[in-house]
């Protein structure tokens, strides 16, 4: 079943394509007019040679203009050259009109032949979304995440993969072929109007130069994107206020933690501090037998957000509840405090 969000956002994509193909119609319409008024002031002043003059240029124009549809007015004229134009304009109007209609007729009718436009069409109707550089494996799997968060998504990727564009297209994603360095790219994707830009190209360097084309656009635009030099992540984060995430500084974590027995999600930034979620089972040797709920929230400076015994899970533990053995405890906390509650579990 189609939402009427999107029905309604389709609806304002065929709108917009179809004046974007009423321009590109200006120019056939252009030679049309050009060829009825230069034709019917020529026919005027040929006339008036010929001894059979025409009372205003303004009639010879109309009788131009009857002349293209074979309903010329009049009498038939008597000199062979203005005999010319009332077999002339009929071949020459209609041309002209009927290419131009079937040009638009078709384009109109086929919008599959001209998905770049169509694509931006759909683009055109977002607001307050969030636009994604680079549909490689990463950027393919933030889109699926963030449409499963019913988030409205941009893409732009110079060479998408056509079985990732048939992916997306059918969850309702418009996907730009373009350069994103390219301000009118980035313009297209409605980057004036977006909340945030989320790069997971494969080059900090690019990714870089997008975002402060990007801030440039939209100052209010959050920036998060992907960057393989931890270092420089960090820099970026101080200096410009961009979110990004080191790709070793996330999976380190993560390969550390399966390594230790413990699951622990990726990070997430509240206020400046990053928090991941740890879940891991209590050994029998653990410092953290029988200790209670506050105690573990007071000396490691962390929240217990779940305490599993015998398969029973409870997500809002009360203090006073104690540590058993082979119990399942998931915390919300910093890697410091994670790694120094891990230690302690394991001793």
């Amino acid at each position: 079943m189609i939402k009427p969000q999107s029905l309604a956002r389709k609806y304002r994509a065929a709108w917009r394509d179809t004046a974007l193909l009423l321009r590109d119609f200006r120019a056939p319409l252009a030679l049309f007019i050009a060829l009825i008024v230069g034709g019917g002031v020529t026919y005027y002043y040929l006339a008036r040679q010929a001894g059979e003059p025409i009372p205003t240029p303004s009639e010879a124009i109309y009788l131009a203009l009857t002349m293209v549809f074979f309903q010329g007015g009049g009498d038939f004229p008597d000199t062979w050259y203005l005999q010319i134009f009332f077999f002339l304009m009929p071949l020459l109007g209609l041309g002209i009109l009927a290419q131009g209609l079937a040009d638009f007729g078709v384009l109109f009718f086929n919008r599959k032949q001209r998905s770049k436009e169509w694509e931006m069409a759909v683009a055109s109707t977002f607001s307050n979304h969030i636009i994604l550089v680079g549909l490689g494996h990463l950027g393919y799997r933030v889109v699926c995440q963030l449409r499963e968060m019913n988030q409205d998504v941009v893409v732009i990727e110079i060479e998408p993969r056509e079985d990732l564009v048939t992916n997306l297209r059918a969850h309702d994603v418009p996907i730009l072929q373009g350069d994103a360095t390219r301000e009118a790219m980035l313009d297209a994707a409605g980057v004036r109007r977006a909340r945030a830009l989320v790069l997971c190209t494969q080059n900090d360097n690019l990714n870089m130069q997008i975002a402060v084309k990007a801030r440039k656009r939209n100052p209010n635009v959050r920036v998060i994107m992907r960057i393989f030099d931890e270092d420089f992540a960090h820099a970026l984060q101080e200096q410009f206020g961009f979110s990004a995430l080191s790709a070793t500084g996330m999976a380190a974590p993560m390969f550390a933690a399966s390594a230790a027995g413990m699951d622990l999600s990726y990070p997430i930034s509240v206020e400046g501090q990053a928090l991941s979620l740890a879940r891991f089972d209590v050994t029998p040797q653990s410092k953290l037998v029988n200790a209670t709920v506050s105690d573990i929230e007071k000396n490691y400076d962390v929240s217990v957000v779940l305490l599993g015994h015998d398969n029973v899970q409870d997500t809002h533990p009360a203090g006073d509840r104690r540590i058993a053995a082979r119990d399942v405890i998931a915390v919300l906390g910093g890697a410091a405090q994670i790694n120094r509650l891990a230690q302690d579990n394991r001793h």
